[in-house]
């Protein structure tokens, strides 16, 4: 396509996403996805949660005027996206079980009809005789496959009848296909391709990571006050607390109730009746706290949910990813905090077990099973960044040294004094019990637990035997993974995995290695950068008062209260604070018919609080209300730029800003990037900054693990970092 067409198709589709709904700006991978539904194209996206999938299969049918089928997992996923595109005028509408007779025969006539540009249907209707002679009368040209990862074994939420969708080809040889996700890795999208037989699609995947999410993971210790703590710090707000089992679910609402939250609970063994209850309740705003299995959550489009909590480890690196994806999807911060323990492995392979037997191939399905729950262990017990770790594992590089946005590189967690005598008596441990069992075991034997295994054993005996009496069991197990995942400690693979030492554990035993060990800090979380530029400007008084006016709209038409705006569009309103049609028309996320139908209440509301404030209406004239980004300081970082020019130390400038280390050396870099002094003396000494440059001379200024390695690892991370920032714009000094 010649760029003036590719600009005229850009053009057309912004008309649309701005008449509908309120922006007219495309996010990376949408435009090229839109192009492969109006090319008639196979294609598979894979973007996360909250990165706009959705739009790249309802703007196609818009400007081709045709209609479209898209196949959903869920009922009440259904229902919302109708509800919601409907709150936008797009014609759409949905075939499912949970509808009258009369429900879908008005449907089905409106589809003959030509009258709607979308039809939502779930799998085991679209494959029905009946539905797929109606399409056929439609002349339907594409189906979207939504949730595509449920038709692999190796996705995280397999569905058998996911299987059959590429049957549907038989009845329709000349429609494209178009598989979207937000979590799959390289060996699923290979399956999805495969299994929907996709002809040369164009393969799209987004990046992973979520900058607006933070992600802290702790041991899990007294759940329900963790949780408790966690939920009291999003007062007001929506949160998703996640449990493995019905009967957890249930214990951790009583309890939450107990203490005074206004909560809910969710799982599949409810009355149907009461399971729409509680999903209704959630979704339209009249509980903000739902207690639930993995099943909740699909079927759920709030983009304002602020927190997601796991009270155990979830099964899969995918599982969490989708599970914690479903906050922020406003693009607002949010939090996902995990709280795990080594019971839970005990727990998930047991439930592994019973799963993988009612599987064709079992052994296979329960391998490939403990090597995902494997992986997610590792994650919990790392102290890597997170958002690092999540995107790796995804196969994608991560660039950033600190993400900002993590327990790790927040510096909420602390090294563990002794750390490297401490390594050497568990590592003492594993050879004096011959390395012959797995963690649980290892664990009991140095905390001096009597049990059976441990007498019949002689384990008693061995001088390792009780030497870290006292130390917390759960606390300890954590140290035993972090091991595995420095490098210095080897779990074997299979259903009894046990500990092995390799070259790297010797060398902690003699002396030669050291091993740096972390735990939590007690001082509690820090507000992350993102917090603070999300609020930047907004009237929160203003902010509340659209909120509760939401409320009301959303109530008098019987629909969720998302479906009326997002909060991204209240906190715009509450910085903005347009007071015409024409400056409402600014922010990002209303369209036209969300402006001619509410637009007066809004504005309304917004001129009667600045009376009554006093402040002044239409703050913004350039039609960017959008909070800043990640590249404009927020007031820390500028506070820490002023101390810097000063030549203050990285420790007396992380006192007065209250930001971690490492955060506040993050500062420093981009300081150095931006205001480029002519020495960085204060922080760095002439010898060190002159052998740090000379391995920059070779290996260049990024990544810097390869200069640290190089360097013997005599210099922390933070050291280079600094010298690397001042370099890339000096050059290497000369000898």
């Amino acid at each position: 396509m010649t760029t003036a067409g590719y600009d005229t198709r850009t053009s057309r589709i912004t008309d649309v996403t701005r008449r509908y709904w309120g922006f007219d700006a495309l996010r990376p991978l949408q435009a090229e996805a839109i192009a492969a539904g109006l090319e008639n194209r196979d294609s598979l996206l894979v973007m996360p949660t909250g990165s706009g999938k959705s739009l790249c299969y309802q703007v196609p049918p818009i400007l081709a005027q045709r209609t479209d089928v898209v196949v959903s997992p869920l009922i009440a996923l259904m229902k919302d996206q109708v509800d919601n595109l409907r709150q936008c005028g797009y014609p759409a509408a949905s075939l499912h079980s949970g509808m009258s007779s009369s429900e879908i025969q008005a449907s089905f006539k409106g589809i003959a009809a030509g009258k709607f540009r979308l039809i939502f249907v779930a799998p085991e209707r679209l494959l029905t005789t009946q539905c797929l002679g109606m399409l056929q009368q439609a002349d339907v040209r594409a189906f979207a496959i939504d949730e595509a990862h449920c038709i692999s074994h190796w996705g995280h939420d397999f569905r058998p009848e996911y299987r059959r969708l590429a049957e549907i080809r038989q009845s329709f040889p000349n429609a494209s296909f178009h598989a979207f996700t937000a979590t799959a890795t390289k060996r699923v999208r290979e399956d999805i391709v495969h299994q929907l037989r996709l002809k040369d699609p164009a393969v799209l995947v987004g990046d992973f990571d979520r900058p607006n999410l933070t992600y802290r993971v702790f041991p899990r210790l007294d759940v329900y006050a963790q949780t408790l703590e966690v939920i009291r710090r999003h007062a007001n707000e929506a949160v998703i607390v996640y449990c493995v089992s019905r009967r957890d679910t249930e214990s951790m609402s009583a309890h939450l109730a107990g203490a005074g939250v206004k909560v809910t609970h969710y799982h599949a063994g409810m009355d149907p009746a009461d399971r729409r209850r509680a999903q209704d309740s959630f979704a339209d705003e009249r509980i903000d706290v739902v207690v639930a299995t993995v099943a909740f959550g699909m079927g759920i489009d709030r983009s304002n949910v602020r927190c997601v909590i796991h009270a155990a480890l979830p099964k899969s690196i995918e599982h969490y990813q989708q599970e914690t994806g479903r906050a922020g999807r406003d693009g607002l911060p949010a939090e996902c905090v995990l709280f795990y323990s080594a019971s839970d492995v005990i727990r998930w392979e047991e439930l592994i077990a019973r799963s993988a037997g009612e599987a064709t191939r079992p052994d296979e399905v329960s391998s490939a099973m403990k090597a995902q729950l494997d992986l997610v262990q590792r994650y919990a017990a790392s102290m890597q960044c997170r958002h690092r770790r999540l995107v790796e594992h995804f196969g994608q590089p991560y660039a950033r040294e600190n993400c900002e946005a993590c327990d790790v590189c927040l510096g909420e967690t602390e090294e563990v004094a002794d750390s490297t005598v401490l390594a050497q008596k568990i590592l003492s441990c594993i050879a004096r019990v011959d390395q012959r069992f797995g963690a649980k075991h290892v664990t009991e034997v140095l905390v001096g637990a009597d049990t059976e295994l441990i007498r019949s054993f002689g384990h008693d005996k061995l001088s390792t035997y009780g030497l870290l009496r006292g130390t917390d069991r759960k606390a300890l197990g954590n140290l035993v993974y972090q091991l595995v995942d420095a490098g210095v400690l080897v779990r074997t693979a299979g259903d009894r995995p046990i500990l092995k030492l390799n070259e790297a554990s010797w060398e902690v035993l003699r002396g030669r290695r050291t091993v740096r060990l972390f735990k939590p800090k007690e001082t509690g979380v820090r507000k992350t950068r993102h917090d603070e530029d999300a609020w930047s400007g907004v009237d929160a008084e203003l902010f509340e008062e659209l909120r509760k006016l939401r409320l009301d709209l959303a109530a008098r038409r019987h629909v969720p209260a998302y479906t009326i705006c997002g909060d991204t569009v209240l906190r715009d309103m509450a910085r903005a604070r347009p007071g015409s049609a024409q400056a409402l028309k600014r922010i990002r996320g209303l369209g036209e018919r969300k402006i001619a139908e509410y637009g007066g209440d809004f504005l309304s509301c917004i001129r009667a609080h600045c009376e009554k404030a006093g402040v002044p209406l239409d703050q913004s004239n350039d039609g960017d209300v959008s909070p800043p980004r990640s590249g404009a300081p927020g007031m820390a970082k500028l506070k820490a730029f002023e101390l810097f020019g000063g030549g203050a130390a990285i420790s007396e400038v992380a006192a007065v800003i209250g930001r971690a280390v490492s955060t506040t050396t993050q500062y420093l870099a981009e300081y150095i990037e931006r205001d480029r002094p002519e020495s960085v003396e204060p922080w760095v000494n002439s010898a060190e900054y002159r052998e740090i440059a000379s391995v920059i001379s070779v290996l260049g200024p990024r990544p810097l693990r390869p200069i640290f390695e190089r360097l013997g690892e005599k210099y922390p991370y933070d050291t280079i970092r600094i010298v690397s920032a001042h370099i890339a714009y000096v050059g290497i000094p000369s000898r």
